[in-house]
């Protein structure tokens, strides 16, 4: 399967294809998600709370992105990858963030970068595209902003916040951002936000009329049980299963039925029976 580009996944729009898209932080998820043919996967900051067991994403840094991005990029071959800059990478200056986003792409083979905010960060994506590093934008819940919106709570519930909204849509689309994360906002400003633009949005806590989809690898695989927001479909019970797993495999080695006999290595035969002679009483069954 031929390799996505930025380009491909603005064409999936044109074309009425729904764009599929979930984060991996490690080289094994990718491979899975690479070959099940997801269109897209974003390293997220997300790897504060999912992998380091944060209660935020505001941690997480540079090196971090960069190590996990290049484990996920060496094993994806047909996805787009996208790594997010993490909080504090893109803050201070353009010229800041076009020196972390050169970084990241060239330590990692990452195909683009993901920026959180509106219209305020307009100067920061011109000058990441004049450096020729695709971005992707991010509105509504915003986790970088965690601590100004006073925690994870759903945007654009008022008239002016939702035309604020629209409006830093199209404003990013005119930015040159190639597509849009939508996260948590009410339905209907996902459905506007997405008829308005040419670009692809895609929704995440967004409703179902956004022009693609994503979740957090574990919080859909169910192996996140700290809780998840209403938007997060589980489509299986993988914490469940690892740690019947786990149960089972203690009993196994504990009663002796692990490692079995087959699931070990032999000797020569020749080999075998000089070490009868020598050592035949260390070799002998021991008696119940």
């Amino acid at each position: 399967m031929k390799k996505k580009s930025v380009s491909s996944i603005r064409q999936m729009k044109k074309r009425g294809e729904r764009i599929t898209a979930l984060t991996a932080y490690d080289h094994p998820t990718a491979r899975l998600l690479d070959e099940a043919g997801i269109d897209l996967i974003l390293v997220g900051d997300s790897l504060g709370m999912v992998i380091q067991g944060r209660d935020s994403t505001l941690a997480v840094t540079m090196d971090e992105i960069i190590y996990h991005t290049r484990l996920v990029a060496r094993a994806v071959h047909q996805a787009l990858v996208v790594a997010d800059m993490p909080y504090g990478s893109y803050h201070l200056s353009p010229e800041q963030a076009v020196a972390n986003a050169i970084r990241v792409v060239k330590k990692t083979g990452c195909d683009a970068v993901k920026v959180e905010g509106g219209s305020d960060r307009v100067s920061v994506i011109r000058a990441l595209l004049a450096a020729e590093v695709p971005v992707m934008g991010h509105i509504g819940l915003t986790p970088q902003s965690v601590k100004r919106l006073g925690g994870y709570k759903i945007q654009g519930r008022q008239l002016q916040d939702i035309e604020r909204l629209i409006t830093d849509a199209e404003t990013l689309q005119e930015a040159g951002c190639f597509s849009l994360v939508l996260e948590g906002i009410p339905h209907p400003v996902g459905r506007i936000i997405s008829r308005k633009l040419e670009i692809p949005a895609i929704g995440i806590g967004a409703g179902p009329h956004c022009d693609g989809q994503i979740l957090v690898f574990h919080d859909m695989m169910g192996l996140n049980e700290a809780g998840t927001f209403r938007f997060v479909r589980q489509y299986a019970q993988l914490a469940e299963l690892i740690r019947r797993s786990l149960t089972d495999y203690q009993q196994d080695i504990r009663t002796g039925r692990f490692p079995s006999l087959e699931e070990s290595f032999p000797l020569e035969e020749s080999i075998e029976a000089q070490l009868e002679e020598i050592y035949g009483s260390y070799l002998e069954d021991e008696q119940t």
